[in-house]
């Protein structure tokens, strides 16, 4: 279950339809090993597709390097999809690399009014799970204990 704020939710969403009919794309960095989002980091989709997102790849190395010393990792990856129902298509699963986050899509086509949808993929499979939006974050102990 992907547990996060509100405000990163509307973040996101925000992000979207801003950048619609593009698809957006970004990532929310935690702690390691935490599984608690809390950093909102924009990526450009060097694509600027409406059927595919990239992220620019000075942009990627320069954001998992500044994780990397700050203690955190990718807890979720997020993407729009501006023309079809937010399920992971066979481009996003072969390029989901990181087994540990959440892989969330929001759709921002009109014929698509469903919620933000979050996955895990880990080595082709692709399971749905639930999203947990909270007003408030408890302590990261708390959460442990309700995941």
């Amino acid at each position: 279950m992907l547990t996060i704020h509100a405000k990163l939710v509307e973040a996101m969403l925000a992000q979207a339809h801003k950048d619609h009919p593009i698809e957006t794309c970004g990532i929310i960095a935690g702690p390691t090993g935490s599984n608690l989002p809390l950093r909102l980091i924009p990526m450009r989709n060097v694509a600027q597709s409406e059927t595919f997102f990239k992220f620019d790849p000075q942009q990627h190395l320069q954001v998992w390097r500044t994780m990397e010393m700050r203690g955190e990792e990718p807890i979720v990856i997020y993407h729009s999809h501006t023309h079809t129902q937010a399920y992971p298509s066979r481009t996003d699963v072969q390029y989901a690399t990181e087994p540990a986050s959440h892989y969330v899509i929001i759709p921002t086509g009109p014929a698509y009014t469903e919620e933000i949808r979050s996955f895990r993929i880990v080595d082709g499979m692709v399971t749905e799970e639930r999203v947990r939006m909270l007003g408030s974050y408890k302590t990261e102990w708390e959460l442990s204990m309700v995941a």
